[in-house]
């Protein structure tokens, strides 16, 4: 059900939850956090609530979405309510907000969080150059950016360089089940020394940048960083289906090249030294299960701290020019 409300105020919206709650729609109950979502007004809603609505199986909110409208415009505040089906398991409260008042996001969300939750904050576009101390990011626990979606080019060196524990990407979450295939490959004997590291992706991509910097801080060696041809910001297939942005990496070893590549879109080719190689059915994550991990854990999250810090140890591969990224 969508409830709507225009020209209203905070009080008016908590007013309606407490009907639709007295007439039998038990709004509140099982809510484990609030997520704010901060969206500019030009930027498409429904990849958005899509993710929102499948993370909700696993994490039922209370959801508060802020589109921010034009400054110049009158101050005004439209809401809609959703809730059952067109919510998931959560509620989804959308303000579109226009005016003076769009600076002040955090006086308007305050009188709907939900008490004794935890409070997240997720920005799946442009996001503040330091969200910790942004007004949304200071109430929040958890701070979640996409810098595959900040217009900024240098989105997660921002990220690097103002990280503060609570902070996370969903560019780092696409590389979870990644990762797992990596360091599976690399636990199988024999364990000889590691001399070097190849890692390819896109130009552009933060994914491929945050694992040669995750490599770079776990293994202590060089890493070097290599770009391919790529159709925009994805890696895709004969298919021209998106696959995992790490297209490939080769780890040097003193008996041998340990490889993960990707095959197809829904494939990885793992490749020991005097082994045949292997596939595994491996793809890229969607939005919805990366939110969803970032969920799940509401710690800081070390690792994406350190492959940050590596960022600076990795040597950047443009065609025959090689740089190290500062």
């Amino acid at each position: 059900m969508i409830f709507t409300l225009e020209n209203t105020s905070t009080r008016e919206i908590s007013k309606q939850l407490v009907s639709i709650r007295e007439k039998g729609n038990q709004v509140t109950t099982g809510r484990v956090l609030t997520l704010i979502v901060v969206v500019d007004v030009h930027k498409p809603l429904a990849p958005v609530l899509e993710s929102i609505h499948n993370s909700s199986r696993e994490h039922p909110s209370r959801v508060l979405i802020m589109i921010k409208g034009d400054y110049a415009q009158p101050t005004n505040l439209n809401a809609e309510i959703r809730i059952g089906g067109d919510a998931g398991a959560s509620e989804i409260i959308i303000m579109h907000v226009d005016g003076e008042v769009a600076g002040h996001l955090a006086s308007l969300v305050t009188p709907l969080l939900l008490p004794d939750t935890p409070i997240v904050a997720w920005w799946p576009y442009a996001a503040p150059f330091n969200p910790s101390t942004d007004e949304i990011g200071i109430i929040a626990q958890r701070r979640i950016t996409d810098a595959l979606g900040d217009p900024a080019q240098d989105a997660i060196y921002r990220r690097r360089t103002h990280y503060t524990p609570g902070d996370s990407d969903l560019s780092w979450s696409r590389l979870t089940p990644w990762r797992g295939v990596l360091a599976s490959a690399l636990d199988q004997p024999p364990h000889t020394e590691i001399t070097g590291v190849d890692i390819y992706g896109p130009a552009g991509n933060p994914s491929v940048d945050l694992a040669a910097g995750w490599l770079a801080d776990r293994l202590s060696i060089p890493i070097s960083r290599h770009t391919i041809e790529a159709h925009g910001m994805d890696f895709v297939d004969h298919n021209g289906t998106s696959c995992h942005p790490v297209s490939r990496v080769d780890i040097h070893r003193e008996n041998g090249t340990v490889s993960v590549s990707v095959v197809d879109a829904e494939t990885m080719a793992v490749s020991l030294p005097e082994r045949p190689q292997s596939l595994v059915a491996q793809g890229l994550r969607s939005d919805s299960d990366c939110l969803s991990e970032e969920l799940r854990h509401l710690d800081p999250d070390n690792a994406y701290a350190r492959a940050l810090r590596g960022l600076s140890r990795v040597h950047f591969i443009y065609g025959d020019a090689t740089t190290d990224q500062l």
